[in-house]
């Protein structure tokens, strides 16, 4: 059996959420969707769930954050290039996205990182392939300009 990932996020407005996230041009599994809970196919086994706050509460006994305030994880994907990280936050800030800090940029990866409406945050990274195999202080050890 392959492992699937479901990333469970609260929402202060599920129909807003449903439409940035199909702004980023990911689908919704009408099957897993109610007036509670969307469930938005970001990749093949990689799926966010995105459920209203009393909803959301129903599967803890915590206090549910909130993450306009309050930092509780950042989600992270990967794109094949630097113009693919920008491809992507163009297609969420046109969504409604904020964009929090500035690009980051170390030579061996590029990042952008963007909130959706409710505050959940979210990073578009690209690394070099090298790097990634090798690990960044072998990459920049061996191409010091990129540093």
């Amino acid at each position: 059996m392959v492992t699937s990932i479901f990333v469970n996020l609260p929402t202060s407005d599920l129909e807003r959420s449903k439409a940035f996230f199909e702004g980023l041009g990911w689908t919704i599994n009408p099957a897993f969707t109610d007036e509670n809970a969307a469930c938005i196919v970001i990749d093949d086994n990689l799926y966010l769930m995105v459920l209203t706050r009393d909803f959301f509460a129903t599967f803890t006994d915590k206090p549910i954050a909130d993450p306009s305030t309050s930092m509780m994880t950042q989600t992270a994907f990967s794109r094949d290039s630097r113009e693919a990280v920008d491809a992507m936050l163009d297609k969420a800030l046109a969504a409604g996205a904020s964009e929090p800090r500035v690009a980051q940029n170390y030579g061996f990866m590029y990042a952008r990182d963007f909130q959706d409406p409710d505050g959940n945050e979210f990073s578009a990274l690209w690394m070099d392939p090298v790097a990634f195999e090798k690990g960044p202080a072998a990459y920049l050890a061996e191409h010091p300009t990129n540093a």
